[in-house]
């Protein structure tokens, strides 16, 4: 077994089933996705650890976000074999790219073009034909493929991300973290009768999206 094939077994077994990850399609997911791959060859001996990986190689700092809270969000989202899901903010696709073993389709943004293009050429070397990476803000989604079965966050908002709600389908759930007050909490956002119903799920923390920050308050 390679190196990179240890660590991503110690980190399924050592940081994701011990935080209540049962879903078997999940944890297949992340056994058989290469994390390292979605990560800037100079901190790949760092795609396993227990952190949140910026990935980034220009100012703007963009993340993976650790891959407990990843697994946990995917399972609180249910997931389904028919599911079209929009990923929001999905840095180099790592998140996309799991989603797209558990979807029938899988559209992704991110804010970068440089990060995006990464992402659809990770998607292409690992074979996957049903996730693609669009340039477009998180705040924006893609109105274009909506409505959504479900949408994940690649990280979390300090604002109501009302942009993306009307992207669900009726029954559709959002899932992502809240930074809106602290501490702050995964969430996750169902569809009912045009209503938008909010359920906290667990604390959590992660890195907060580009767009969805809370405005900088006047200061004298």
């Amino acid at each position: 077994m390679s190196g990179f094939s240890t660590a991503r077994q110690k980190m399924v077994d050592g940081q994701v089933r011990t935080n209540d990850v049962t879903d078997r399609r999940i944890l297949d997911a992340m056994f058989t996705v290469p994390r390292e791959v979605f990560v800037p060859a100079s901190r790949q001996a760092l795609a396993y650890l227990d952190l949140d990986l910026d990935v980034s190689e220009g100012a703007a700092k963009r993340y993976l976000i650790k891959a407990a809270l990843t697994a946990r969000l995917l399972q609180a989202a249910e997931i389904g074999e028919s599911d079209h899901v929009l990923v929001v903010g999905c840095a180099t696709g790592y998140l996309a790219a799991l989603t797209a073993k558990l979807a029938s389709q899988v559209t992704a943004t991110e804010s970068d073009s440089a990060l995006a293009a990464k992402a659809n050429a990770a998607f292409v070397a690992l074979g996957l034909t049903n996730v693609t990476c669009k340039v477009a803000a998180c705040a924006e989604g893609d109105s274009s493929a909506a409505p959504y079965d479900v949408i994940v966050l690649n990280g979390a908002t300090e604002v109501p991300p009302e942009g993306l709600f009307g992207q669900l389908k009726e029954g559709g759930r959002l899932v992502g973290v809240s930074a809106e007050s602290r501490p702050s909490r995964a969430m996750i956002v169902t569809r009912s009768h045009g209503e938008f119903g909010y359920r906290p799920l667990f604390d959590a923390a992660a890195p907060v999206l580009p767009g969805l920050e809370r405005a900088a308050a006047f200061v004298f």
